[in-house]
């Protein structure tokens, strides 16, 4: 979209009335309320679901990575054409693309079909894409800004039009535009604040530094949305720690008085929550508080609603007139959009027949492999089949606990102390004991849906390797920048030799292969 057209997109939707759209936000949730009383929610098809983020970045040679180029991996913005050739979708910044996998049954048949369909897409897009000398990477945060360009201009550019801010880097979303020109920007923090980095923008740009998975889960029926939610919750910190794969920034993030041995000893394991949450959080809150955050426990499904309809509105939205179901709360799903909590519930459906109240896990990192991906999906919803059936012990875990758990397997992924309640009682902080405890009950519930033991091992068996080992993608990357530092690097070669050695290795392993692929046991 011309930047004429999209400053004056924007100023239609700061034409839009707040009272008047929350009014219909109102209106659409007493909708779905009754829906629910009605039980058009409840759907007993187990069905599962995937979100899946890129990011891309120079290929400047048919097959740069099998020789340890010390060239390409520089960020790349993908032509809008490009994106609508290959099937995917606009995130927020022009080097994004995301992934909407097909809802699939949780069975052999469902989870396959889902793998099969990433493989596939995946595939295709990245023959199509090396065409244009660029590919896609799954990663959790990128580190090398494009050729020429400094990571803090390239995240911080923008323009003035008739007024109106408008990203330079960003797509032509006007929602995302629009949120650093409402009356409400101040309530946005537009920046990044992490140890030894601080980058203030004034748009929501710089939060296209991260990319993620989100796996959703259907609960069977709507009523009990708040028994899974509550388990969702105390398995977000166990995961998070198994997933983290974003310890660094690009290295012109760093305050200039950071030494490479203060990076390395206060940086997190797990960058992209603090990312998320300093760039659309007001810049006053702590850690955990604003729009972006661990939410609490719900009581009853009414209350999900209502949690969703009375959250701050940042971007009143016009809403298209459509013939859905999902259509009859369609300024409610518009500001479910902004809903931003790490562990979130979701009503929607095309019809009634396919109405549906579902689990979007949103704590996890994109991973650098499908199949690590794959297993997130899987581990997550075996263990939202089997925790509730079994009335597993740890939802007796203080919620207190279980947020404590998030921030601190965002500080210090599988090293982190984490409270747990076995499914004897017992509580503990041993990791071996929560993880073998956890994933069990994982493959307890694949096991329900019908997967055979082969199959069952085969979806866990990356996840069972890093607790196994204690071994991470977060800590993978560490290491690496720690042995060029050792060899005498600068912190900037050493953090982008850690990039390319990565593409390099996922080159390799993206599609079929596996994170353990990449480790030697013996240097562990």
């Amino acid at each position: 979209m011309p930047e004429a057209d999209l400053a004056a997109a924007v100023d239609d939707v700061l034409s839009i009335d707040p009272e008047e759209f929350q009014s219909a936000v109102d209106a659409d949730a007493e909708v779905i309320k009754s829906e629910l009383r009605d039980g058009t929610f409840d759907n007993s098809q187990a069905i599962v679901g995937l979100e899946y983020e890129f990011y891309a970045v120079a290929n400047p040679a048919d097959d740069p990575w099998t020789t340890g180029a010390e060239d390409g991996g520089t960020l790349k913005r993908v032509p809008r054409r490009l994106l609508e050739l290959i099937g995917f979708e606009k995130e927020l910044g022009l080097h994004n693309a995301e992934m909407t996998v097909s809802p699939q049954p949780l069975n052999s048949y469902g989870l396959a079909a889902q793998e099969a369909e990433v493989n596939a897409r995946l595939s295709a897009a990245q023959e199509r894409t090396r065409a244009e000398g660029m590919q896609l990477v799954s990663d959790g945060l990128w580190t090398i800004p494009p050729e020429g360009e400094s990571a803090r201009s390239y995240l911080t550019d923008s323009i003035e039009d008739r007024g109106v801010r408008i990203a330079s880097n960003m797509s032509d979303s006007v929602r995302y535009h629009a949120m650093a020109n409402t009356e409400a920007a101040d309530d946005v923090g537009l920046r990044i604040d992490a140890p030894h980095v601080s980058l203030q923008g004034d748009t929501v740009m710089p939060e296209s530094v991260i990319t993620s998975i989100q796996p959703h889960y259907q609960v069977p029926q709507a009523i009990d949305l708040p028994t899974y939610f509550r388990y969702a919750l105390r398995i977000a910190g166990p995961l998070l720690a198994l997933g983290v794969n974003s310890p660094f920034f690009p290295p012109d993030l760093y305050d200039a008085d950071a030494t490479a041995e203060d990076i390395l000893a206060d940086g997190w394991m797990e960058h992209r929550i603090s990312v998320f949450e300093t760039s659309l959080n007001p810049p006053d809150a702590d850690m955990g508080e604003g729009k972006v955050r661990f939410p609490h426990d719900l009581e009853h499904v009414e209350q999900a609603v209502d949690r969703i309809a009375r959250d701050d509105t940042l971007v009143p939205m016009p809403v298209d007139p459509g013939n859905g179901f999902d259509d009859e709360f369609a300024h409610f799903r518009l500001k479910h959009g902004t809903y931003w909590r790490w562990v979130r519930p979701v009503f929607g459906g095309g019809t009634r027949s396919q109405a549906n109240a579902r689990i979007e896990f949103r704590p996890l990192p994109a991973q650098p492999t499908v199949s690590d991906s794959v297993a997130f999906q899987a581990a997550l919803a075996g263990l939202l089949e089997s925790l509730p059936r079994v009335e597993h012990p740890v939802a007796d875990l203080d919620w207190e606990d279980a947020r404590e758990n998030f921030y601190a397997a965002m500080r210090n992924g599988i090293d982190a102390d984490l409270q747990w309640i076995t499914n004897s009682g017992e509580e503990t902080t041993d990791r071996e004991t929560l993880y073998a405890d956890l994933l069990d009950h994982a493959a307890d519930g694949l096991q329900r849906r019908g997967l055979t033991d082969t199959e069952i091992e085969e979806y866990l068996w990356p996840l069972r390797q890093r607790a196994r080992h204690e071994l991470t993608p977060a800590r993978w990357k560490r290491r690496e920048v720690k042995q060029r530092l050792d060899d005498g690097a600068s912190f900037e070669d050493a953090v982008y030799g850690m990039q390319r050695r990565y593409l390099e290795r996922q080159h390799d392993s993206l599609i079929g292969g596996s994170f353990t692929d990449w480790l030697d046991d013996r240097e562990w």
